[in-house]
């Protein structure tokens, strides 16, 4: 009961994340720890904030075998209404697809002839990997076309902002043009927690199938605490395993204690010895690093001028302080000081009165530098906004208006066109005084003669 009331929990902080870090943009940062990482690629990022506390080639490209059933189980959640009430029909053609490809599978052939309910398949798919799970729901979503439901995959991944992901087929099995990236996985996984039954089926290490006396167990001995020896972890919830020669050990899975959750990416362990998991052992080791060492702290306050604004066009006024627009809450190491939080403004050189307060004059990102981080690291991007209204000064604007006429570039072409013109009128008008004397000089000697 406790697992549940926390898993839910959980998929309540995943959803609040969606609209809470909208506001302050949550960047990764990359905290030092001393794991020694067995798998190639991993992220760890803490679902409260959304933000990246460690990652190493996150964004390269691996093979992700059976994490490929997140994205499976998203396409088929998206098209069931009702996971309980539907049936679907089991088909020797369509499990034959799977003959000798030494797939991992969950007994749904001896059901062939009869029908499944959709929950009991994700199950069959979730806990103990059944590729023939995978391959059921996927022709049945795809109305007897796998390609359709894969091109569905594809195509949802791309709608979440995947950007280094395609997918071949429904169950992980190798292809070298079937591949994803941890970040992708990752963002995969935070929209399949706010998905009907995720959750608890992802978690459930033991279940049984209607009309079946024997179970299906998890293949993550994350969260079996029978079969987990030592790679059980307490605080370990979900998510999935995957393994091929090609890919290795791969791990999606979530850490969850004193209110705070991570959800940790582990791709390409490589397989020495059978029996070893170093992608749980990684898990393991990085969320009690997580748990232990890093926690929520208050780096900004919209309370605290972060910097004052030069201002015009106010009587008696010449600045204003700007603030964060938000409080920016970040994951920072347990031991940080005032002074490892750095922060970088963008601002214009000056604004014109009228402001508000609350109006946006400019843009602050926050970083932390110094114990326990790899350099200096983003934590977040915040609006900066005038802490106060300032109004203007009619006579001061007025005078400005004039000057900004007066310095105007056209105002100037206007008036060496005046002063151009007057030249030439005084030129030509002396022109033709000149000629009018001389004409009269003329006359007059006519006249003496």
């Amino acid at each position: 009961m406790k697992k549940k009331l926390s898993l839910l929990l959980s998929v309540l902080i995943v959803v609040c994340t969606v609209f809470t870090t909208s506001l302050v943009p949550v960047s990764a940062a990359n905290y030092k720890n001393k794991v020694k990482l067995k798998s190639k690629s991993a992220l760890l990022i803490n679902l409260d904030t959304g933000q990246t506390v460690y990652s190493v080639k996150a964004d390269e490209k691996r093979y992700p075998a059976s994490t490929t059933k997140i994205m499976t189980y998203i396409v088929v959640a998206e098209h069931v209404s009702d996971f309980k009430r539907t049936k679907v029909e089991i088909k020797q053609s369509v499990l034959d697809v799977l003959n000798g490809t030494g797939s991992s599978v969950a007994h749904v052939f001896s059901h062939v002839g009869e029908t499944m309910t959709v929950l009991d398949l994700l199950y069959s798919m979730m806990v103990p990997s059944g590729n023939d799970a995978a391959v059921v729901l996927a022709d049945y979503i795809g109305g007897g076309d796998t390609q359709k439901f894969v091109d569905m995959m594809n195509e949802k991944a791309k709608e979440l902002g995947c950007k280094n992901t395609h997918f071949t087929n429904p169950d992980g099995l190798h292809d070298d043009n079937h591949y994803t990236t941890a970040n992708d996985l990752a963002i995969m996984t935070q929209y399949a927690l706010t998905l009907p039954e995720f959750s608890e089926i992802t978690n459930t290490a033991t279940y049984y199938v209607e009309g079946e006396s024997y179970p299906l167990v998890t293949t993550n001995y994350m969260i079996d605490p029978n079969r987990g020896g030592s790679y059980y972890y307490q605080y370990a919830q979900g998510v999935k395993t995957g393994t091929t020669d090609e890919a290795g050990h791969c791990l999606v899975s979530i850490g969850s204690a004193d209110g705070y959750s991570y959800l940790g990416v582990f791709l390409m362990n490589p397989i020495k010895e059978p029996d070893e998991y170093g992608t749980m052992i990684d898990a393991k080791e990085l969320f009690r690093w997580a748990l232990t060492e890093l926690e929520l702290n208050q780096v900004a306050s919209s309370n605290t001028p972060i910097c004052e604004q030069k201002i015009n066009l106010a009587w008696g006024k010449s600045s204003v302080q700007l603030v964060p627009e938000t409080n920016i809450n970040s994951i920072v190491p347990k031991d940080y000081e005032e002074k490892n939080i750095i922060i970088e403004k963008k601002i214009p050189e000056s604004v014109d009165a009228p402001i508000k307060e609350g109006d946006v004059i400019g843009k602050a990102t926050v970083y932390y530098e110094g114990k326990g981080a790899k350099g200096k690291q983003e934590l977040a991007t915040v609006n900066l906004v005038s802490s106060e209204t300032v109004e203007r000064s009619g006579i001061l604007y007025v005078l400005s208006v004039i000057k900004s006429i007066v310095f105007s570039n056209w105002f100037i072409v206007v008036i060496a066109a005046i002063i151009l013109l007057l030249i030439i009128y005084i030129i030509v008008s002396s022109i033709i005084r000149s000629r009018n004397r001389k004409r009269r000089r003329n006359v007059r000697r006519y006249r003496n003669f």
